[in-house]
């Protein structure tokens, strides 16, 4: 895996924290709609999301032949009440696993990098797909927390 892969990876954490500069706390946690997610829990979300790449990374350097697990992101983040915490906390723990995970990723080797399992859809992943698929996806949710500041901005 390149150091620039995993640059990326570590740098969403700056990203996230460029995003929602100056917001308060209500702008942090305004819903368009009861079923749409709030730029805290888009946040939270991504700290969930990070928890399962670790997990799934690990399972794969472990040699695990079960297929990597699913989660269902909408009832972790509804579950958890993931509105009522604050966005600082959950910016932390985003920074805590994504700096505990690059120093695994740079142990790695280019073997360990190439390493597979099988997804919940039952594709075939490798580390350094995951760790790529995890900064694209903070990527689109930049996008989706910038919709929602634009949604929430008064007109």
């Amino acid at each position: 895996m390149s150091e620039i892969q995993i640059e990326a990876f570590v740098n969403t954490h700056a990203q996230l924290l460029a995003a929602v500069a100056g917001l308060s706390e209500d702008q942090l946690q305004w819903k368009q709609a009861p079923n749409i997610w709030s730029v805290q829990e888009v946040l939270s979300h991504l700290v969930d999301h990070s928890i399962v790449i670790s997990f799934r990374i690990r399972d794969i350097l472990a040699g695990t032949t079960s297929q990597l697990p699913a989660f269902n992101q909408d009832a972790w983040v509804s579950g958890q009440y993931s509105n009522e915490g604050k966005a600082a906390d959950i910016l932390e723990a985003f920074q805590g696993l994504l700096h505990y995970n690059s120093l695994l990723l740079r142990r790695l080797n280019a073997v360990d990098a190439t390493k597979t399992g099988i997804n919940f859809k039952g594709d075939t992943v490798s580390v350094s797909d995951i760790v790529s698929g995890f900064a694209r996806h903070v990527q689109n949710h930049l996008g989706q927390i910038e919709r929602i500041k634009l949604a929430a901005a008064p007109v």
